[in-house]
């Protein structure tokens, strides 16, 4: 599904991506990890044609993401609270999407049953602006929105992050029967190496721009990677 070649991308002369060759198959969960200044972000923003790269491509169902919107169809994602529209309440920001879905506001509240465990009573009707709440219901507002348009393609950027340990565990429960349910392809950054090694069933490790290991996920990766980050 996404091809990435001779990818690029340098700031103040420092190179913060430099990946000759990645490939990712339709259908699997793929966990980005590594330290602060690994580039994860950065790829996620070239891949989401937010930035560009200073060389090579992007490729989504072999389509140059830079050049071609056709990407936009299908994929969905959520990197961090500028995605959202904070003025608005949950309600209003959840009809909002889904009027571009042409959902009707009907048609939203019912998508929104299936997330009601995973909001936990936390979002909807606590007549607040999305700004009021907190990062971590932040981050509930943004994933549900970006499923809405039930995508092939789905892209997160530290979701774990900020959440109370019963919405992790009800995360990592939703991206996997979305897996199977969708066969979705998801992309996962996370300094949650517990995390990341339970719901996604291939690591890539970066470093410094770099791929250091590319591997599928097994009863060792998570001492693998323990071992590595400890060094």
């Amino acid at each position: 599904m996404i091809t990435i070649r001779d990818l690029k991308k340098s700031y103040a002369g420092r190179t913060v991506v430099n990946i000759n060759n990645l490939n990712i198959r339709t259908g699997e969960t793929i966990g980005l990890v590594g330290n602060n200044g690994a580039g994860k972000t950065t790829l996620f923003r070239m891949l989401l044609d937010l930035i560009r790269p200073d060389s090579g491509e992007v490729l989504s169902k072999d389509s140059n993401v830079a050049k071609n919107s056709g990407w936009k169809d299908y994929t969905a994602s959520y990197l961090d609270e500028g995605f959202l529209i904070d003025y608005l309440t949950p309600e209003e920001y959840f009809i909002f999407i889904g009027s571009l879905q042409q959902m009707s506001p009907a048609h939203v509240n019912d998508y929104l049953r299936q997330y009601d465990e995973f909001f936990n009573g936390e979002i909807l009707n606590r007549g607040k602006y999305i700004r009021d709440f907190s990062k971590g219901n932040q981050n509930k507002v943004g994933i549900a929105a970006a499923l809405m348009q039930k995508p092939e393609l789905l892209v997160l950027d530290e979701p774990f992050a900020n959440l109370d340990p019963t919405t992790q565990i009800r995360l990592k429960t939703l991206i996997k029967s979305l897996k199977k349910s969708q066969r979705l392809t998801t992309l996962i950054s996370s300094h949650d190496l517990n995390h990341v090694t339970d719901v996604c069933d291939r690591i890539i490790l970066l470093e410094k721009g770099l791929v250091i290991k590319d591997f599928h996920t097994d009863e060792n990766t998570l001492k693998e990677l323990e071992a590595y980050f400890s060094e």
